[in-house]
């Protein structure tokens, strides 16, 4: 019988991840405090300015934090249901009384502060997805449990399309890796890389050229697999879908897709060049980057920072800040810890007994897996630009709060992996 059960909860904590949060927090907020920096409010505690917000929402975070590791881990599970209608019924009303900001109208305004709805139902979803899929007899292989596992993942990606939001939408396409986890076939995952190398390689490649080459590697993987009659029947199957998503690429492209977006991929991929307008943010994200060098420039010595060059800094572009003043060196360190946290979640996930625990750890590593991976390789020019947060470093209260609560439910549920186990 434990007699200290206040003091058995805290040491069963993994400081590891709550110093890496702390240690990319206190970098955001640094970082904030060299993007946005005001000579006539030099101080990183000046409340008037986004650096000290920052600092109150990464304050008010901790509190959530602290509030998340107090409460009994079964709550997570009885509560998911609850979060998740929640956080939906908030994504319809952003949809009615919501303020438009830069196209989106993702926002509800509350005094002087905007709330982002769509930043909280990824945890939310996390939640649900880890409920289901722990529950009694599901098996994601099973088609009922798929298509209901999809329908939970899907219906806050509709919702937060409405808005449009095409950056906070895609993040939770991330989560395929939960349902690969849970026993989905890894050829699941294959055909969706094929399916956007082939969106890619139609826009580049001429169709017909491109369809004659699928129809080429077909007949030759047929040849090889002439005695296996149903191999031959799915590798037929498999080229009518390619060749009929090929035709589709032009109508997606021209009748789905927005001009911004047309624009960032014509722009990536060496379509068009247009420095002045589509391809302005990411070419002057890559000069600070690279002027940086190997050490940086220093603290508050970027001049692409100083003179607001690259729009955005302080949020979906923050990590051109480090790499201009922190230099590669900085950038490493970044990435590192990144990945450091990514590695640690994973293993964590891994050690559970119950299986709501680790399938709510594939979750957060999921989702911040595709955050950083975007929002880095955006400002290298890697991948379009889709405008999503870096985890606890970009600024902002409602991203902060909810990739708090992201890793806290699962600090969380570790601490009391002993003890709990998923009904």
């Amino acid at each position: 019988m434990n007699n200290h059960p206040q003091r058995s909860l805290f040491f069963n904590v993994d400081w590891l991840m709550v110093l890496l949060y702390l240690a990319l927090c206190t970098i955001g907020w640094f970082n904030i405090h060299a993007a946005v920096f005001d000579e006539a409010h030099p101080s990183i505690l000046d409340m008037d300015t986004n650096y000290g917000k920052q600092f109150i929402f990464i304050i008010s975070a901790l509190v959530l934090g602290l509030v998340i590791i107090l409460l009994d881990s079964r709550f997570f599970v009885a509560l998911a249901p609850g979060f998740y209608v929640a956080t939906v019924l908030l994504l319809l009303v952003v949809l009615v009384v919501g303020r438009n900001v830069g196209g989106n109208q993702a926002w509800i305004p509350i005094g002087s502060f905007r709330l982002q709805p769509s930043e909280f139902a990824k945890f939310t979803t996390c939640l649900l997805l880890a409920r289901y899929l722990s529950s009694t007899n599901i098996k994601v292989t099973e088609f009922k449990s798929f298509l209901t596992s999809a329908a939970i993942i899907g219906l806050p990606m509709l919702l937060i399309m409405l808005q449009p939001d095409t950056g906070s939408t895609l993040v939770f396409c991330s989560l395929i890796f939960v349902l690969y986890r849970e026993g989905i076939s890894p050829y699941f995952l294959i055909g969706i890389a094929v399916f956007i190398v082939l969106f890619i390689a139609a826009l580049l490649v001429n169709q017909l050229y491109l369809i004659l080459g699928l129809v080429a590697v077909a007949l030759v993987v047929m040849y090889l697999l002439r005695r296996y009659r149903q191999l031959i029947l799915v590798t037929l199957g498999g080229l009518v879908l390619c060749v009929a998503f090929i035709f589709s690429v032009n109508f997606i492209y021209n009748n789905i897709l927005k001009e911004h977006q047309k624009s960032r991929i014509d722009e990536l991929l060496g379509i068009k060049s247009d420095l002045r307008g589509a391809g302005y943010n990411v070419n002057q994200s890559k000069i600070a980057i690279g002027s940086g060098k190997l050490w940086g420039k220093g603290y508050l010595q970027g001049t692409q920072t100083k003179y607001s060059f690259v729009p955005a800094q302080s949020t979906d572009f923050i990590f051109c800040t480090v790499g201009e003043e922190w230099g590669f060196a900085g950038a490493v360190v970044v990435t590192g810890l990144y990945l450091f946290l990514l590695m640690r979640i994973i293993m964590v996930a891994e050690r559970q007994r119950a299986p709501f625990t680790r399938i709510y750890g594939y979750g957060v590593a999921s989702v911040i897996f595709f955050h950083v991976v975007i929002n880095i390789g955006m400002t290298i020019g890697l991948v379009p630009v889709i405008g999503i947060p870096l985890p606890f470093i970009s600024y902002g209260g409602s991203s902060l709060w909810s990739f708090t609560a992201l890793l806290f439910i699962l600090i969380k549920l570790d601490s009391s992996r002993m003890g709990f186990l998923a009904q």
